[in-house]
């Protein structure tokens, strides 16, 4: 009882902290999305015409959409959770008798619910200048869920590690943000030079944007099952090297 009532402390004052200042978190988000959608869907994606038998327009949605579920549910987990480093109330959390698993459940939700709420507002704005039929409900939304967990993830990881807010912009603007673009957001990787074909390979981003592409319209550049089980590997990985860097007291306790 006692660790469910923690886990929807933490979970839910997440929650209430980026919705308390949604103009800041959610509407950002239409903005940028209608101006991609404008410029590189409509005036763009005209000249370009079709890609692997979808329309331009229609090619770019998923990746458009997941790459907002990214770098949304990345940007909460690590600001909330290294505010919570810079502002000492994580000494709270460490003198309570909570596990760490339920600290890491509820800022990952947070960040989960953040993603997620984001990928809805984008996908919403997306209807206004295309219709899509969803081909595979179930794929699309686990690769919308599990990709969210996975950058959740690795903004606590982000979080754990940094020393100044400097430090927490670093990987979204020189890793993440270049890893999008390059994941296929708004190309077929099958348009590339052989060389870096094989070189995309190497970004993890790629496989969920075809997944996530896939699910939505039935095209993707990569085998749909092996890219599933890249996302949740990473996922495993990060959540017991989350919980190592929790129990071993990395960047808290010193």
């Amino acid at each position: 009882m006692n660790n469910s009532i923690a886990f929807r402390t933490i979970f839910f004052k997440e929650i209430r902290r980026f919705t308390r200042i949604w103009p800041q978190t959610l509407l950002p988000p239409a903005i940028t999305t209608s101006l991609y959608f404008l410029i590189f869907g409509k005036l763009i994606g005209e000249r370009i015409g079709h890609i692997n038998g979808v329309s331009y327009m229609d090619y770019i949605v998923p990746g458009v959409i997941l790459m907002s579920v990214i770098s949304h549910s990345y940007s909460n987990v690590v600001s909330s959770f290294y505010s919570t480093k810079f502002q000492r109330h994580i000494e709270e959390l460490l003198v309570a008798p909570v596990p760490n698993w339920i600290i890491l459940a509820g800022y990952i939700g947070g960040g989960v619910v953040r993603g997620i709420l984001v990928g809805c507002v984008v996908a919403g704005i997306s209807m206004m200048f295309t219709e899509i039929s969803v081909t595979n409900w179930w794929i699309t939304v686990s690769v919308f869920v599990l990709t969210a967990t996975l950058f959740s993830l690795a903004g606590f990881v982000n979080a754990v590690f940094a020393d100044s807010f400097d430090d927490i912009s670093i990987i979204p603007n020189f890793i993440l943000t270049p890893l999008s673009y390059l994941g296929g957001v708004f190309y077929s990787v099958s348009m590339l030079p052989e060389i870096w074909q094989k070189i995309a390979l190497g970004n993890p981003i790629l496989y969920m944007i075809n997944t996530f592409r896939y699910g939505l319209i039935g095209v993707s550049d990569i085998n749909v099952m092996t890219a599933m089980l890249i996302i949740v590997s990473f996922i495993l990985i990060l959540i017991v090297f989350c919980l190592f860097l929790l129990a071993k007291g990395t960047g808290i306790k010193n």
